[in-house]
């Protein structure tokens, strides 16, 4: 397991939009907060998204904790951000939030092609 927190929790970010993962991190509509312990959801919580800015979604979502980062697409400069806080990010995901997230509980995502094909994703 990658990205485990303090007492073996890991807290999962999975970029949102509507009830599916967003294609591109920056500009979804909220995040949907994880917290994970021996493969069992023991909370969630809901992150609005503040807003697309260089930087910012990596210090905030590391000032929650949070160890894991779900995405359809990022940018290769947000996704070297959020390493350097310690968090592991896995791009390329879709489909429904719930479905992603069991599959990430029972170690069976599986990171594919960033789906953020617009320019300023390296952003």
């Amino acid at each position: 397991m990658t990205g485990s927190g303090a007492n073996g929790t890991r807290r999962v970010a999975v970029a949102v939009d509507g009830n599916g993962v967003s294609s591109h991190f920056g500009h979804c509509e909220k995040f949907s907060v994880y917290h994970i312990r021996n493969k069992e959801i023991i909370h969630q919580e809901i992150i609005l998204n503040p807003g697309h800015e260089p930087g910012k979604l990596p210090r905030l979502l590391a000032s929650c904790g949070i160890t894991n980062v779900l995405a359809g697409g990022m940018g290769m400069k947000a996704v070297q951000l959020f390493e350097e806080q310690g968090i592991h990010v896995i791009c390329g995901i879709s489909g429904p939030v719930d479905q992603v997230v069991r599959d990430f509980i029972d170690d069976r995502i599986v990171a594919g092609a960033s789906t953020c094909h617009h320019s300023g994703c390296d952003e």
